[in-house]
């Protein structure tokens, strides 16, 4: 098992070797056969994990031995430690999956968790921006510094607090380079390519709403400019072809004019964003250019998610038809889009609070 927490992995070793082998074969599946991703393979393998530990505990040595009194079992005791019903919901899906691959694979008997259920995850609306206060961040690059100056910008080498990205990838710089990731301003002539960077993350994240994992994994040639659509591989290796605006297409015209090739470095690759030091730009640092700016605007709290639900409200709220978002969201549910209608009518019902003289 590679990746996940350091306790995960002792838990993984301290597995007996029928077990320690058929979370290796699962999490193998996961990646090569259903195409996931690295954070999905690393979470569902850490479940799993997590499953057979308590298995063990109630007196299991295999896999076979496994039977829904134990899986009910090892959710129970989830929700008595403390568990969200998001987490619960995950867990179990996690089980299913699991259980599903075994008994394919032969290593299990019969498909245990297939009657298993779950607590319904409950589902919040998100967060989303006005449209005056998502234009005013995407064009915060051109217009202000945020609130605190980063230490990326500062030009004293530090490490990413962070580490590697959801997928584990890092800007590949070369050790020792310092940084100068995320928004700081004024912006001096050597810092004029990040903000150029920062000034198309923000148009792709809101511009799109592609995810931000999405964003950073773009290549150069997934940018087509004559018909201005970009090629997004999504989640399960979906690819799209996810339409942008024309003040996106100005903000690409300018950095691929005058930003990448000031931070590109032999080893930057076809990567279409770059981090200060020439690598791919990484999700996490991405996170921190959006949460900086945020706050330098004095706006909520917002993330690229964020910015991925605003595009979506916005998008209804202008009488956008709700497949052609979910198709622009990459969605495999329609339901995973109607999250999105909720969000309007309860500013539709707002509104109504505050003017309607019968409210």
């Amino acid at each position: 098992m590679t990746g996940g927490t350091r306790a995960t992995r002792a838990t993984h070793e301290a597995l007996p070797p029928a077990m320690r082998e058929a979370v290796d074969d699962f999490a193998d599946h996961l990646a090569r056969v259903r195409n996931r991703s690295a954070h999905t393979v690393r979470a569902y393998a850490a479940d799993v994990v997590s499953l057979l530990d308590h298995a063990v505990r109630m007196g299991c040595s295999a896999p076979a031995e496994l039977d829904l009194t134990v899986l009910r079992s090892w959710l129970a005791r989830q929700r008595t430690v403390g568990a969200a019903r998001t987490s619960l919901a995950r867990r179990a899906a996690a089980a299913r999956t699991f259980s599903a691959w075994a008994h394919r694979a032969g290593v299990l008997p019969a498909d245990v968790a297939a009657p298993l259920s779950s607590p319904r995850a409950h589902r919040d609306l998100p967060t989303v921006l006005r449209a005056d206060q998502a234009a005013a961040l995407v064009e915060a690059p051109d217009r202000r510094p945020p609130a605190t100056r980063p230490a990326e910008a500062t030009g004293h080498k530090v490490t990413d607090p962070a580490g590697p990205d959801a997928d584990g990838r890092r800007d590949d710089s070369p050790p020792g380079a310092s940084r100068q990731d995320g928004p700081a301003g004024p912006a001096r002539p050597e810092e004029e390519p990040v903000r150029l960077r920062d000034r198309v993350l923000l148009e792709l994240l809101y511009g799109t709403g592609v995810r931000v994992s999405e964003a950073c994994g773009l290549d150069v040639a997934d940018v087509d400019h004559g018909r201005r659509v970009i090629r997004v591989l999504g989640k399960g290796g979906r690819e799209r072809s996810v339409p942008y605006g024309v003040p996106a297409q100005r903000a690409i015209d300018d950095w691929l004019r005058s930003g990448r090739p000031a931070l590109a470095v032999p080893g930057s690759g076809e990567a279409l964003l770059l981090g200060a030091r020439g690598g791919r730009l990484n999700p996490t640092t991405a996170r921190r250019i959006v949460a900086g700016y945020a706050e330098s605007l004095g706006l909520p709290r917002v993330s690229p998610h964020g910015l991925r639900h605003s595009a979506a409200t916005h998008l209804l709220e202008g009488g956008a038809d709700l497949r052609a978002v979910q198709e622009l969201l990459g969605h495999s549910s329609l339901g995973s889009t109607q999250i999105y209608t909720h969000v309007s009518v309860e500013r539709l019902r707002a509104a109504y609070r505050q003017a309607h003289p019968r409210a």
